[in-house]
């Protein structure tokens, strides 16, 4: 197996086109054609870890942060960051991260902390904007079941829970054939007028070219005819964070007995207890205080996260108790998303999770 048959998997789960601008997920170190003979994953990249793949013939590395972040200037070795790239290259170890992209899709790293605490009902908690598309494309009768099908399967028509859905309008269409065409129906040089359905359907935009070439593959025209249109509406199934609920109400106190016991969290730091029930649960990984009051806005009675700041405990307000975990403790799971990855289509492959503790901080 290739690099790149497992870098297929990822990114049909979480496409690099959903990363922030600012990131910096894909390919890092080595070539996609190189076969692979073990996987390490792990939640960062550190020579430690290099050195650990290169122990246990592990010659692929996947990690959530990113080991090229920040431009490089040069590779002498001066800092980690440097020294895991040479290692990696000396030893022909690939590494692939994937980061915000994972954040954002609707079984990743948020979703992860919802099922460890044992949320239900679940929904993102800040749907992504601008990234769905509609398309319409006009196709005769006789092929219309077949087309619509073609796009359903490259993935459009998801709307939440439902899938397949699409608006069908019966027409007719007109067109006049050339000299230099081959016409599906019709007579070279004369009108022809062909009873055609108008199918209208959605998709996010980082699936538009697998399905126009669905649409072109499947359409019996010479010539297709589609229109595609930009959407504002939010993806509900694409974003940051999540929210859900506990199964029972229980204690404030109780439930961030609950937080240091399932990410094994040596502090936990939090705002003033308001004296109430959880109940509802918003959750963000890594750094999320940017969601402090979208949770607020949700009505959610905790946020959990990492990396909240001295000010941003001020915005809690009294309405809502904010739980910082911590930024490791909030991944560090993640790792289990990467292992079904592979292994669902896989099983039998050899993976490995990093024995490291790669967490820079600690605790006295």
């Amino acid at each position: 197996m290739k690099i790149k048959d497992i870098i297929n998997s990822f990114e049909e789960f979480a496409p690099l086109s959903l990363q922030e601008e600012y990131d910096n997920s894909g390919l890092q170190v080595g070539n996609l054609e190189k076969e692979i003979s073990g996987i390490l994953i792990s939640l960062d990249v550190t020579s430690e870890v290099v050195q650990e793949a290169i122990d246990h013939n592990c010659n692929f590395i996947i990690a959530h942060h990113p080991l090229i972040f920040n431009k490089l200037r040069k590779i002498t070795g001066s800092d980690d960051i440097e020294k895991s790239i040479i290692l990696a290259i000396k030893n022909d170890i690939s590494i692939y991260c994937t980061h915000t992209n994972f954040d954002k899709v609707n079984q990743g790293v948020s979703y992860k902390i919802c099922e460890k605490i044992g949320l239900k009902n679940l929904k993102i908690l800040s749907p992504e904007k601008n990234i769905l598309e509609k398309i319409a494309v006009f196709v005769p009768t006789s092929h219309a079941d077949i087309v619509r099908n073609s796009m359903f399967e490259a993935g459009a028509g998801q709307i939440g829970n439902y899938d397949n859905c699409s608006y069908n309008l019966q027409g007719e269409g007109s067109f006049r054939a050339s000299n230099n065409s081959n016409p599906f129906v019709g007579q070279i040089g004369e009108t022809h007028f062909e009873k055609e359905v108008r199918i209208e359907t959605i998709y996010p935009k980082y699936l538009r070219n697998k399905i126009l070439q669905a649409i072109l593959k499947s359409h019996p025209y010479e010539e297709v005819a589609y229109d595609i249109y930009k959407l504002e509406n939010p993806h509900n199934n694409v974003g940051l964070g999540m929210i859900g609920e506990l199964e029972q109400e229980v204690a404030e106190i109780d439930f961030l007995k609950l937080l240091k016991e399932k990410f094994n969290s040596t502090i936990i730091k939090h705002s003033e207890f308001l004296n109430k029930k959880i109940k509802k649960v918003a959750v963000c990984g890594g750094s999320g205080a940017f969601l402090i009051n979208t949770a607020k806005s949700s009505k959610a009675d905790v946020f959990v996260s990492g990396d909240i700041k001295f000010h941003d405990y001020f915005l809690a307000e009294k309405q809502i108790l904010i739980a910082d975990i911590g930024h490791f403790e909030s991944e560090q799971f993640t790792k289990e998303i990467f292992y079904d990855i592979i292994m669902k289509k896989n099983p039998n492959f050899a993976v490995r999770f990093s024995e490291k503790n790669i967490n820079p901080i600690k605790t006295f």
